[in-house]
């Protein structure tokens, strides 16, 4: 699916968005012009789907992140829940689960009264939600989105 330059150059941008095409070559060893071509083909195929800037939570008085365990009465695999919920702007992260739960989600918001708040005024009025689970975190000692990119066997 990707050869190896395709892997050196998806581990550089995943570590350093902000690299520039010259950059990428140099560590690559290729021309820029062919950095740029192999880019906008891994863009084309949806391997490289967006870019993004990571900001500090804590700078923005969103320091507090807790996880939600949700169930919900809804027909398996319809995730109208999920759909509702991913409207919610302190939502990071949904992901239906198998299990008891129909949904975990990750949240940010300042603190404990804030987590209140979102939990009685956004999060509770969602029809289908029958109970929420929250686990508040203390510490986070990795986050990060980056893949890990193998080489191939």
């Amino acid at each position: 699916m990707i050869d190896e330059i395709d892997r050196k150059i998806l581990n550089i941008i995943q570590s350093n968005a902000r690299a520039s095409h010259n950059e990428i070559a140099k560590e690559v060893g290729m021309a820029a012009s062919a950095i740029f071509e192999r880019i906008r083909k891994l863009e084309k195929r949806g391997i490289i789907q967006g870019y993004e800037t990571r900001l500090n939570p804590k700078a923005l008085d969103l320091g507090l992140v807790a996880f939600i365990f949700i169930r919900a009465h809804e027909h398996v695999g319809t995730l109208e829940t999920g759909k509702l919920l991913a409207h919610i702007p302190e939502v990071l992260e949904i992901h239906d689960v198998a299990g008891e739960d129909c949904y975990l989600v990750k949240v940010r918001v300042a603190n404990t009264e804030a987590l209140g708040v979102l939990l009685r005024e956004k999060i509770g009025p969602i029809d289908a939600i029958s109970s929420t689970r929250t686990t508040i975190v203390l510490a986070t000692v990795k986050e990060t989105a980056q893949l890990p990119i193998k080489d191939e066997p």
